[in-house]
């Protein structure tokens, strides 16, 4: 091959390279292809995971579903101790409101595009297009779940689209959180009358439809004043190294 045949072979590569990452349009069947080779692989390695715990492992894993279920036992009691005391103050004060949330485990398929790696496909069993969903990775908030082309897509907490309801330091001081395509997490909006601190804890307000109160964001590094409102940078408790599964807020009650 001389000179002149393996520089149009290079540029060959390059085009089709940087027609890859750019062009949508390109990348569809490529990511469509890999989801369900993933799909496949994810499979066959539960299958063998299964087959070895079923074979190999069955004793111990015996041992150790039996201490959690004792302990999910004790919790499933006293929970339901505590709810029952909860409806009847409900009724003592005539109150209707109830408070019972969905998780459901789901797993994520693949990237939505290459090197992006705050949107992910996830696969969602009877899927509601209409409503968006909260993640949650380890009990901490990672991001939401939107309707892109009526698939399921997960937007982590670093995307600029992720944006939710959260309560700031002592005073709950209420802000919305959202990506600014970094590590950390900017809360805009908070009004210049709170007390707001570096190191102050963020949690989710309830106030958005999307999660619960009191779920853990991370924690203030820096804090900006602005004309009548204050933002602040916050440092996430959820990182995103991989994660293949996460826990979805289906329903709130």
């Amino acid at each position: 091959m001389n000179k002149k045949s393996l520089l149009y072979f290079f540029l060959l590569i390059a085009l089709f390279v940087g027609a890859l990452i750019y062009s949508p349009v390109i990348q569809s069947p490529f990511i469509t292809t890999l989801n369900s080779l993933k799909n496949s692989y994810f499979k066959g390695i539960n299958y063998v995971d299964d087959t070895i715990d079923k074979y190999f492992f069955q004793a111990d894993r015996i041992a150790e579903l039996t201490k959690k279920l004792q302990t999910y036992n004790t919790l499933q009691l006293t929970l339901r101790d505590c709810n029952n005391k909860l409806r009847d103050l409900y009724k003592e004060n005539n109150v209707s409101f109830a408070s019972n949330p969905r998780f459901e485990l789901v797993h994520a398929s693949s990237y939505q595009k290459f090197g992006d790696f705050n949107r992910l496909w996830i696969d969602i069993p009877d899927y509601n297009a209409s409503k968006i969903y909260g993640l949650l990775y380890n009990n901490f908030v990672a991001g939401i779940v939107i309707n892109e082309h009526k698939k399921p897509l997960a937007l982590l907490n670093s995307d600029i689209k992720s944006t939710y309801a959260v309560s700031v330091g002592k005073e709950k001081a209420p802000g919305i959180a959202h990506g600014n395509s970094g590590e950390n997490i900017i809360v805009s909006f908070i009004p210049a009358w709170f007390s707001i601190h570096i190191g102050d804890e963020v949690t989710t307000s309830g106030l958005d439809n999307i999660f619960f109160k009191g779920l853990k964001v991370g924690k203030v590094m820096s804090i900006k004043q602005l004309q009548g409102y204050q933002s602040a940078v916050i440092v996430p408790y959820f990182h995103a190294y991989e994660p293949n599964y996460f826990y979805m807020i289906r329903s709130l009650k």
